[in-house]
């Protein structure tokens, strides 16, 4: 049979790439510590359970494919609190089944086949979120992966890119605050960004899953950004989701929001390949989004652990304190290797799991700008994510 070669060249995930490098390294503690995926486990709202089982008896129907009127609302009305833009709740959202799913079949729906006659553009920002990936090689596309490391403040400088490329380009990936460096895209940055797609006419996926996560300031947002300047709605996609925001990663709720146009096209998408969430979760996930209370009370969950870590890490060269997400991005020192080589020091003598930056990235001009760091998530509870730390700290910087 001949299989398909399109994602032949694609590295095994980075979760079962970790399995296969610590299968045969036993822990150096018999209390192990997991910062690796980022898995919240900070308790979600107390009301979500109930609010399902009280509509269990919709699981017996097909749900609304494009998200209930009660959902997208909600929806709606959180883009308004939250950046104080409105929303057609009918015509600028679409429901998501998780937002990976949105961030695929996005680009399934709006890439073209073609720009100026040749083989259209997929930016990614490097390191980054796998489906990105993924979604580039589905439509077709060429991935161009633009490394965002200190140097450019750790978020993609596409405005660095040859003009070819650029105008190549169809669709260009950002996630702020960014993944897993945690770096936030300034009003300033979205503008020019803006402003760089409407020269060169590409789309902006705006990847804002942490926009809620975050130390001080609230990151600016890409819909923010596109009434500022009064841009073509269409010209920028924004997804967000409940599994940050609300520890809700196995409900499954998530939005995309865009102009008219865009959202008609991924709709018609979904009518035929979608993936809806069950009406009960919808029901649940429309009063997620209509309550701040529990995301103020989880943010300062990440507030106290994210203290914890600039003192347990203070001194250490090259490590800072993100402005947003829940993860650190941390540099591996040159006398102990790689982040692999790190990765296995950490398990095997402190118990610490940690996730290879390299994992998270791909070979580019410059080589993988993950290879020489580390991932440590901070979901666990504030005493475990302490212990973890502390035993880094010393294995890997002592």
């Amino acid at each position: 049979m001949n299989a398909p070669q399109r994602f032949s060249g694609l590295p095994d995930y980075a979760f079962p790439r970790l399995r296969t490098l610590l299968a045969d390294v036993a822990p150096g503690a018999d209390d192990p510590v997991q910062m690796t995926i980022g898995d919240p486990r900070h308790a979600p709202p107390d009301f979500v359970g109930p609010i399902i089982a009280a509509n269990a008896d919709r699981f017996m129907s097909y749900p609304v494919n494009d998200g209930i009127p009660e959902l997208l609302e909600a929806c709606a009305d959180w883009v308004g609190r939250r950046y104080g833009v409105d929303l057609d709740p009918e015509a600028n959202l679409m429901a998501l089944n998780g937002t990976r799913e949105g961030l695929y079949n996005a680009a399934m729906a709006l890439c073209p086949e073609s720009k100026n006659r040749r083989v259209p553009v997929v930016l990614t920002p490097n390191p980054f979120y796998q489906v990105y990936a993924v979604a580039s090689l589905s439509v077709g596309a060429e991935p161009v992966y633009v490394d965002a490391t200190e140097a450019s403040g750790h978020l993609p400088d596409y405005a660095a890119l040859p003009a070819d490329v650029l105008d190549r380009t169809a669709i260009a990936y950002v996630c702020s605050p960014a993944n897993p460096q945690g770096a936030v895209a300034t009003m300033a940055y979205w503008t020019d960004l803006l402003a760089l797609a409407e020269r060169h006419d590409f789309t902006i996926f705006a990847d804002e899953c942490y926009a809620e996560i975050h130390r001080g300031t609230p990151p600016p947002g890409i819909l923010e950004a596109v009434a500022r300047a009064g841009a073509d709605p269409d010209r920028v996609v924004a997804f967000h989701s409940l599994s940050k925001r609300s520890n809700l990663a196995g409900l499954r709720s998530g939005f995309v929001a865009s102009g008219a146009g865009n959202i008609s096209r991924i709709r018609q998408l979904r009518a035929y390949a979608g993936a809806p969430l069950p009406t009960p979760l919808q029901m649940a996930a429309a009063k997620v989004w209509d309550d701040d209370a529990h995301v103020e009370v989880n943010r300062a969950l990440y507030d106290a652990k994210f203290a914890d870590a600039a003192a347990i890490l203070d001194g250490v060269p090259g490590v800072t304190m993100p402005p947003a997400g829940f993860f650190l991005w941390l540099p591996v020192p040159a006398g102990v290797g790689t982040g692999e080589d790190a990765t296995v020091k950490a398990w095997s003598e402190a118990g610490v799991m940690v996730l290879p930056g390299a994992y998270l990235a791909r070979d580019g001009g410059a080589g993988n700008p993950g290879e020489r760091f580390v991932r440590a998530a901070l979901v666990a509870p504030r005493e475990d994510t302490a212990r973890g730390l502390t035993r880094l700290r010393d294995c890997i910087y002592g």
